[in-house]
């Protein structure tokens, strides 16, 4: 293709990403780095009617975003503009997005220099491999083998890598042939931006249940606040009532005033004060006769 027309389509290309950038409200970048083409594929299926997913060279997405003068805090993804990337724009708020971006990964065979997302362990059993060059390969990461039965076995349950370890090649080849998964795929926020902020990885990434339990707590504490406050709400209202209930009742019957809620216990309480003065009687009415020496003298 002639240099000029080479010009011309990426002078288009930059022209509609700067249309994308100004019809939509979030632009988010996700490395392809750990993405598999048939996972790509399927997540631009079933996000088709929330996000847009365009995979732009670098070198045109820094020209439309210096050119576009709109949003002038864009440029501040340029920093981010490295590595393979897929550009996300979406009008999603962007931790919804990063949400159903991590709810799309998910776990595959590793390849060379993958990072382990959990302990490896190869279970004991048959491999279904024949006798071969499969043991030594095998043995070089560290399986036990033994043959039985015209097959390769594994004799023990072993751990060849833990959560966190890259992945070499000679291990990956194992797994692969055993079809034990332990990498995760998918795509990554690595950055959005959003209503004139820059939003990074870290930033992006929610723990749910930390969350959930975070809120619950501070809801606890509120809640527990309140009542100690006495300070009315609609969800601590009743609460507040029983509380007032039982305190005026409490104090009703320490000061025995008799009301209709309190008349049947105040009975009681006189009622066991009599019978408990009733049995100290005979010893008191015993302590008050005279005894017969007491007479004589």
């Amino acid at each position: 293709m002639p240099s000029q027309q080479v010009l011309q389509k990426k002078i288009s290309e930059v022209k509609k990403v700067a249309q994308l950038m100004k019809n939509y409200k979030v632009v988010g970048i996700a490395s392809l780095q750990k993405v598999r083409a048939p996972q790509l594929q399927q997540f631009k299926k079933n996000l088709a009617e929330q996000v847009l997913m365009r995979v732009i060279q670098n070198t045109l997405m820094k020209r439309a975003i210096e050119n576009f003068k709109e949003r002038p805090e864009l440029k501040m993804l340029a920093e981010h503009l490295e590595g393979a990337n897929i550009y996300l724009f979406t009008n999603l708020n962007p931790f919804k997005l990063a949400l159903l971006l991590e709810k799309g990964k998910v776990i595959t065979t590793a390849k060379s220099g993958d990072i382990a997302v959990l302990d490896v362990i190869v279970p004991a059993g048959n491999t279904g491999q024949p006798p071969g060059p499969v043991i030594s390969q095998l043995n070089a990461v560290g399986l036990p083998t033994r043959i039985e039965s015209g097959s390769v076995w594994i004799t023990t349950d072993t751990l060849v890598a833990e959560k966190g370890d890259v992945i070499p090649e000679r291990l990956a080849s194992i797994l692969s042939k055993l079809g034990i998964k332990c990498v995760e795929a998918g795509l990554s926020m690595k950055v959005a931006y959003y209503e004139n902020l820059i939003i990074t990885e870290e930033q992006l990434r929610i723990d749910l249940d930390e969350v959930e339990r975070s809120i619950g707590t501070a809801h606890a504490d509120a809640f527990g606040l309140s009542l100690s406050v006495a300070y009315p709400t609609m969800e601590n209202i009743i609460s507040l009532t029983q509380i007032a209930h039982q305190e005026a009742y409490i104090l009703a019957l320490s000061a025995a005033v008799p009301t209709k809620d309190t008349i049947e216990d105040l009975v009681r309480k006189a009622h066991a004060a009599m019978v408990s003065l009733s049995s100290r009687l005979p010893i008191v009415e015993e302590k008050a006769v005279p005894s017969k020496e007491a007479e004589k003298g």
